[in-house]
């Protein structure tokens, strides 16, 4: 199967989710082609199946993404998709934490028409190492509210890996 992945980051972990999901892809034999949204990524058109993804800040995706799927909102509802959503309060044990990423999701695909066969929810990571002093502190206090790590001289990864290759696989069958 030829599928077209296409991200959108801020701090590179929807990268690491993408390129993670394009090497269990071609570990089964599939054609992968993969994309930032930010630079002119390929039409859909071509491929049996698409993957979209982006990063949730501030309670939005990217434009790029909103952009690249509004410009390609015919052909997405015509192939098999997927959208997956990074979000560091996924990793939250707060229930209503992970209710308003999931209305932030429904939100962006009431307003773009996009209606993608499956969505997934992916936990982020804490880059405290490429955040400018204001940014840190503000997610070290947001990260303390959800019990996740406060330690800032290091980055901290939540990514489920296992969850991530188990969504991806059962995408491509």
């Amino acid at each position: 199967m030829k599928i077209l992945i296409v991200y959108a980051t801020s701090e590179g972990q929807t990268r690491k989710i993408s390129r993670f999901m394009e090497e269990i892809l071609q570990s089964k034999n599939h054609s992968v082609v993969i994309a930032d949204a930010t630079e002119d990524p390929p039409s859909p058109e071509k491929f049996d199946a698409v993957l979209i993804g982006s990063s949730i800040h501030i309670q939005k995706y990217h434009s790029s993404i909103k952009n690249y799927v509004m410009q390609n909102l015919d052909e997405l509802n015509r192939k098999h998709s997927a959208f997956f959503s990074v979000c560091m309060a996924v990793a939250s044990d707060i229930k209503e934490e992970h209710e308003e990423v999931k209305k932030i999701a429904q939100h962006f695909l009431d307003q773009t028409g996009w209606k993608p066969n499956e969505i997934n929810h992916i936990a982020g990571a804490l880059k405290y190492t490429q955040y400018d002093y204001f940014k840190k502190l503000i997610m070290r206090m947001i990260a303390k509210k959800e019990g996740g790590s406060t330690d800032t001289s290091k980055d901290h990864e939540y990514t489920d890996w296992d969850a991530v290759r188990s969504f991806v696989l059962g995408f491509a069958k």
